[in-house]
């Protein structure tokens, strides 16, 4: 058989399409005179693709006797088993697939969709996260949270109920929760997207990832109330910045905000920034974002250009490398071959301003050349860059939607600053 022909129906299965009669016949008897495993398993997605999984299934399981050791037959038998409804031997191939190849995402995301069939949430959510810590624009990862935000949340257990028999809450309902905890202990909060506000007690402003708190609670496996409750006894005791103005200036970071931004950000430390953009200063911090009250430079005798100096400083040492991307359907996307989009997405809240160091931008540089660079900070867990002489790039970064904490707007780098480009 033609190489290109064989190639064609190969990419037709990888999409998910079904084969005609012919493209099948082919498949089959190129598998036939191949005795290695890539084209046979291909067989088997087909016939699951149409359908067809019980004629998979047994394909596969000769597979699984040739092949014992690989992930990707595991991962197939799965597939058909799901499709024949048999979900608890589908699970433990998928168990079997993970053993092999820990932490494979394809597995994790198919763990995740098992738990949500067993009205198991807090599993899926758990699975789901695993994927995104590794890449955090895994549109099927996202979907399935997306999912899981939206599903109908059960009934929480009656106070009565025995503490071990208690179910994990959804992640709303969690929110819920963390949020009345919160309101009373006389916490200001407010809940906007995947964050939680919290006004702390020197009067500053800090921003918490609800979805890494959904993980903390899920994770330890403590009641509901009780979890919420020290949650909201730790953030009542939680003071704006350090006391010393050495351990302000070594672990202040800048981050860039749009203009709106101020009219929440209270008595946050802000500067004009570049491109009509804001730079704000927020302590290092994994767990939660703090926001520097201007109330702390006279406190700790310090001053606003030495804050500025030593923010941009700790950040142009934390530089990162940038990784090819894709946009598929307006999401970001990792792609295993550069096409000219690159991405920022170290995913510390830090990318956009990271932009803007001298070092980073020497890496970028490195990576795309010389010249004048597209941009988009329509996301905050990363920044998408190309040359703005590529057409193509700049097509794929036009697709990009804007997330609802972004920066709207086109912008372009060139000779290290940052400017806003005129609507098109």
């Amino acid at each position: 058989m033609d190489a290109r022909h064989l190639q064609r129906i190969r990419r037709k299965v990888e999409r998910g399409e079904p084969l005609s009669s012919a493209e099948l016949t082919d498949l089959r008897h190129a598998a036939q005179g191949d005795a290695g495993l890539s084209v046979r398993l291909c067989v088997a997605h087909a016939l699951s693709n149409a359908e067809e999984d019980r004629e998979a299934l047994t394909l596969l399981m000769r597979l699984q006797r040739d092949f014992p050791d690989q992930h990707e037959v595991e991962l197939a038998l799965a597939r058909s088993l799901a499709g024949l409804e048999r979900y608890s031997e589908a699970e433990k191939a998928l168990q079997r697939a993970l053993a092999l190849n820990p932490g494979d995402p394809e597995a994790l995301k198919a763990m995740a969709l098992m738990a949500l069939r067993r009205a198991e949430p807090e599993r899926a959510e758990h699975h789901v996260q695993e994927v995104l810590k590794k890449d955090p624009f895994d549109g099927e990862a996202r979907l399935i949270q997306a999912e899981l935000e939206h599903a109908e949340a059960p009934p929480l257990p009656h106070a009565s109920e025995k503490p071990v028999a208690e179910r994990r809450a959804l992640k709303a309902q969690f929110a819920e929760a963390l949020l009345g905890a919160l309101q009373s202990a006389q916490v200001h909060c407010f809940h906007k997207g995947g964050d939680l506000w919290v006004k702390l007690s020197g009067g500053g402003l800090g921003r918490m990832d609800l979805g890494s708190l959904y993980a903390a609670y899920v994770e330890e496996g403590e009641l509901l109330a009780e979890t919420v409750q020290a949650m909201a006894a730790e953030l009542l005791h939680t003071t704006d910045v350090p006391t010393t103005r050495a351990a302000l200036l070594a672990r202040v970071r800048p981050v860039l905000r749009a203009p709106e931004f101020a009219h929440r950000a209270g008595t946050a430390l802000s500067r004009e920034g570049p491109a009509g953009l804001s730079v704000f200063y927020v302590l290092d911090d994994k767990d939660l974002l703090r926001y520097v009250p201007e109330t702390a430079l006279v406190a700790l005798g310090a001053t606003l250009t030495e804050l500025d100096e030593a923010a941009w400083r700790h950040l142009g040492n934390a530089t990162v490398e940038p990784r090819a991307v894709i946009v598929d359907r307006g999401e970001p996307r990792l792609s295993p071959d550069p096409l000219g989009l690159w991405a920022l997405c170290e995913a510390d809240g830090y990318d956009p301003a990271r932009l803007l160091c001298e070092t980073q931008q020497a890496r970028l540089r490195r990576t795309l050349g010389t010249g004048p660079l597209r941009v988009a900070l329509g996301r905050r867990e990363l920044v998408l860059v190309c040359r703005a002489e590529d057409p193509t790039a700049v097509a794929m970064l036009s697709q990009l939607s804007c997330a609802a904490d972004g920066i709207d707007g086109a912008f372009a780098l060139q000779a290290g600053k940052l400017d806003v480009l005129p609507p098109e």
